[in-house]
């Protein structure tokens, strides 16, 4: 069977299939977006009013917290008539969320599934994702990977550090990705020697697309290049980057090394698949299923043009209401319209995620996620920010909550020691705030140790 018919057979049949029996109804969600994308802006906003209309009514109804905020403030969700109506309603930051994780449950939801955030915003948090908003997000992905020509069942490299996806890696779900032509590459670990591997199994694959971190795979690909090895040779038709801030020298960089286009996006778990870019340059809003508004260090909505920090509402979230969520990225919107026709509206600017890589003692690069997710579920840490000084030093800045103890200081000092090495000292510091940069960011690794193996030239 041709790659090309073997591609229309897990893509037409073999995934929709799994979608079926997992009781999604990703592939007609999928179908509906890929119709709504080419409507005239006035009707995508008529639908995502009568979408938001219906969440917040779910809310007042069935969600403890949501039904409290209605009534303490006089909101009637029936009311709400434009986009803008939703600026009367709260904030919702993360504190509230780890402060009022059961009442933002609903109480007639099924099935909800236990989430964490990559913790990369230096605040970890737990929360709840319904079958709806998963079938949606996976929808919104699907639409946006098929605008480049690639589709689910084309080869697939995929380069990440999340333990959600590195731990499931179980007989079903090997055979899983082994039908849908899918390879996982873990990005905590990128000494020499698993670069020349992660190299050698890229060509040997030849995937029509890569998916990861862009930090990530800019080492790898520096790391080709320093050993000689093409990348550009191999049929790559995309590389699809997310969960970071992409730079302009690391598309070009992946550009120019692996001969294809690079393909921006942006989201979270938390606040859902949010925008992607499609080939005429657009950074497209998942506008059917995401409100996103941009607001002033006041709370204020900025009009488009305007840097700001994004506050998303998801309308597939009606288990567990992410209404007005506070990411922590700044963003600027776009009222242009598009080259390609979409009538989708777009995200001109992303600005504030970046994680660096750190430094084990022998040597051995590793994505800085790998310290973040030893810090993001341990009880009592609201907020980190992790220094590493030197190969054999490092501090670890702790906000301290409830919980936080002898306990969490040592269960942070093994794990780090365990990552990076046993004779490295690690300085845990309780604080009472993260300090932002001088410039005004926030970074919450930073390493002052200049990786090897091509790392030097890894943002």
């Amino acid at each position: 069977m041709s790659a090309s018919l073997y591609t229309r057979l897990v893509s037409g049949l073999l995934f929709p299939l799994h979608e079926r029996l997992k009781g999604h109804g990703s592939v007609r969600a999928r179908r509906a977006l890929e119709d709504s994308q080419w409507w005239p802006r006035e009707r995508i906003e008529a639908l995502r009013v009568a979408r938001l209309r219906a969440l917040l009514v779910q809310a007042g109804t069935h969600v403890p917290y949501y039904r409290e905020v209605f009534a303490r403030i006089g909101f009637d969700p029936r009311e709400l008539h434009t986009l803008a109506d939703l600026r009367a309603l709260p904030l919702l930051t993360k504190a509230l969320v780890r402060e009022h994780v059961d009442a933002l449950r609903a109480d007639d939801a099924r099935a909800l599934a236990r989430f964490n955030t990559g913790g990369s915003s230096g605040e970890p948090l737990v929360f709840y994702i319904g079958r709806e908003r998963v079938e949606r997000d996976v929808a919104a992905k699907w639409r946006a990977t098929r605008w480049w020509g690639v589709d689910i069942g084309d080869p697939e490299i995929v380069v990440w550090g999340s333990p959600i996806e590195l731990g499931a890696q179980d007989r079903l779900r090997a055979l899983r990705d082994r039908v849908l032509r899918t390879e996982l590459l873990p990005a905590f670990d990128m000494s020499a020697a698993r670069l020349d591997e992660f190299v050698a199994r890229i060509r040997a694959r030849r995937p029509a697309m890569l998916f990861g971190y862009p930090s990530a795979l800019c080492l790898i690909a520096r790391h080709a290049e320093q050993r000689g090895q093409r990348l550009d040779d191999l049929g790559v038709r995309v590389v699809f980057v997310t969960s970071e801030r992409l730079y302009d020298h690391q598309r070009e960089t992946l550009q120019r090394l692996f001969g294809c286009p690079v393909a921006n996006g942006y989201g979270g778990r938390d606040a859902g698949f949010i925008a992607h870019q499609c080939p005429a340059g657009g950074m497209h809003l998942s506008a059917e299923d995401v409100v996103v508004e941009i607001l002033d260090g006041e709370g204020r909505v900025l009009p488009h043009g305007e840097a700001g920090e994004i506050v998303v509402t998801h309308l597939a979230t009606r288990d567990f209401p992410f209404i007005r969520y506070r990411t922590g990225d700044v963003g600027v919107l776009d009222d242009a319209p598009c080259a390609c026709g979409r009538g989708l509206p777009l995200l001109r600017e992303i600005q504030g995620r970046s994680t660096d890589f750190v430094v084990a003692a022998d040597g051995t690069v590793m994505h800085g996620l790998s310290l973040i997710y030893i810090l993001r579920d341990l009880p009592g840490v609201r907020a980190f920010k992790v220094v590493q000084e030197a190969l054999d030093r490092v501090r670890v800045l702790v906000v301290p909550g409830e919980g936080f103890g002898e306990s969490g200081r040592r269960a942070i000092d093994e794990g780090f020691r365990r990552r990076l090495g046993q004779g490295v000292t690690v300085q845990v510091e309780e604080v009472g705030e993260i300090p932002a940069e001088r410039s005004g960011k926030f970074r919450y690794i930073v390493s002052k140790v200049a990786p090897s193996a091509g790392g030097a030239a890894a943002a």
